[in-house]
């Protein structure tokens, strides 16, 4: 950035107003704005870090102080302005019946749709361009899950909700099925106070996690969560967690589906955001005969993209493994029992042997008490 815009108080107040009304204008649910100090966060940052929390992201230490100091990022940045959009394409209790289905997948909601970097970045650019016409050239950058951005510590210090206990920011009007994005100005702006925590005694999402991922409350071990071992991890997921996926082949959601805070959540009216090709409701042997081509051509466009086709079928082998035992799953996995990657086939291995062990059962519930270590 050049040296900061300067504008009046009074000038910075009605912008901000402006600000509010051409984001809910662009589809936005809600605009906050937030300051750059962030040390609280940041010494947050640095224990989970040095207890190794973050496992295989290396990416999270690799930016020094610039992840939690905006003005080491992007010099010139003064304020941040936040903003959330909805993105849950159905009724919550949908998602329900689905955790741990005999036969069928389990995608992250909010992977079903157009990818949301996309969507949200495209949005706030077309903000950042309503504000540069307004008050002429200025310094700024958009931000979607892009950088080294401490997203939800910003978004919490500019009232667009709190961080539960699960790390997920909560908006006690709208729960928490909603994405962040941030544009960082050099314009000193008015900034919105802070949300308070509202989880008071709770531990819903701590008691469902299915692999204790958060091993206390704002505490997330991320080695554990599925989330990560589905996609952030590239290698081979530890067995030891692998009955414990169960049949979430893409993210998990479980921490979510069970806040009470989520009874308020909004259903999105946003078309980028609809499932496509019946992600919401196919089964585990469908996604895993389909060919590279396929998966190609069905993944385009989407956040599914990011973890390539290899690992989609590695994930999809352990929630195999974690069926119902049939000829129909037994048969799908021993179409890839020679296929060219050694990582699905060791993975499938490991599915055909559960089958093999186990044998018939009507769900991953015996299973759910096994234990897991990093």
């Amino acid at each position: 950035m050049a040296d900061s815009k300067t504008i009046s108080s009074a000038q910075a107040l009605t912008l901000v107003e402006d600000i509010r009304r051409w984001g809910a204008e662009l589809g936005f649910q809600q605009i906050g704005i937030s300051g750059i100090e962030l040390g609280v966060a940041e010494r947050r940052l640095a224990d989970w870090l040095k207890r190794q929390y973050q496992g295989d992201m290396h990416y999270m230490q690799r930016h020094g102080a610039k992840r939690s100091r905006p003005d080491l990022l992007l010099p010139g940045t003064m304020s941040v302005i936040c903003a959330r959009m909805d993105y849950l394409p159905e009724d919550p209790a949908r998602a329900l019946p689905l955790l741990d289905h005999p036969e069928k997948a389990y995608v992250s909601r909010y992977a079903l749709g157009r990818d949301y970097h996309k969507v949200l970045r495209g949005r706030l650019r077309k903000l950042a361009r309503r504000i540069e016409d307004h008050i002429g050239p200025h310094g700024y950058r958009v931000f979607v899950d892009s950088a080294p951005v401490l997203e939800k510590p910003l978004a919490e210090k500019s009232g667009l909700g709190w961080i539960g206990k699960h790390t997920n920011l909560i908006n006690r009007k709208a729960g928490s099925w909603f994405f962040l994005g941030e544009l960082y100005v050099d314009l000193d702006l008015p900034a919105d106070s802070s949300e308070t925590s509202r989880c008071g005694s709770c531990t819903a999402c701590i008691d469902v996690c299915p692999t204790a991922a958060i091993i206390a409350p704002y505490q997330l071990d991320a080695r554990r969560c599925i989330s990560y071992l589905t996609i952030e991890m590239k290698g081979p997921i530890p067995e030891a967690y692998r009955p414990l996926i169960g049949n979430r082949i893409f993210g998990c959601d479980d921490c979510q589906i069970f806040c009470p805070w989520n009874k308020f959540a909004v259903r999105s009216n946003e078309a980028d955001f609809a499932p496509r090709h019946g992600l919401d409701n196919a089964s585990l042997t469908e996604l895993f005969l389909w060919s590279k081509e396929e998966w190609l051509k069905k993944t385009a466009g989407s956040a599914i993209r990011r973890i390539g086709y290899e690992q989609w079928l590695r994930n999809l082998a352990v929630a195999l493994g974690n069926a119902k035992t049939s000829e129909k799953v037994t048969g799908a996995l021993q179409k890839r029992a020679a296929d060219p990657s050694a990582l699905v086939r060791e993975h499938v291995r490991w599915a055909l042997t559960r089958h093999a062990v186990v044998g018939k059962r009507n769900s991953t519930d015996a299973i759910k008490g096994e234990s897991a270590s990093v």
